[in-house]
């Protein structure tokens, strides 16, 4: 076989390694990750009255991102905050309160 032939084939292979990886890491296991930062951040907006989250659907490659949304208790405007959730050790942190003027977020109907 040429030599420029084995470097060709050995990038093929690995594109079609990483085209399966992307598909195996689409649908139900989004899902599942979206869940999970969503669960989570909840959790951790003690502070909030009925608090909802929105999930940036993919996240970075370290970290699942969303925007928490409720009334402080004891307040009558609503803060959002950034939660922040560790991908590898599966924690997450809440960012300040940032007021309504400061971001301008709708959060979405619940799917039926």
């Amino acid at each position: 076989m040429p030599q420029r032939l084995i470097p060709a084939l050995a990038l093929s292979a690995i594109a079609a390694f990483a085209a399966s990886s992307a598909a195996a890491s689409s649908g139900d296991a989004w899902e599942t990750f979206r869940a999970e930062v969503s669960k989570k951040c909840l959790a951790a907006a003690t502070s909030l009255q009925k608090p909802s989250v929105v999930v940036d659907p993919f996240g970075s490659q370290s970290f699942g991102l969303a925007l928490v949304i409720g009334t402080p208790k004891g307040s009558k405007a609503a803060i959002t905050q950034i939660c922040v959730f560790d991908k590898q050790k599966k924690t997450v942190e809440l960012g300040g309160e940032l007021a309504p003027d400061a971001v301008k977020v709708g959060v979405p109907a619940k799917k039926k």
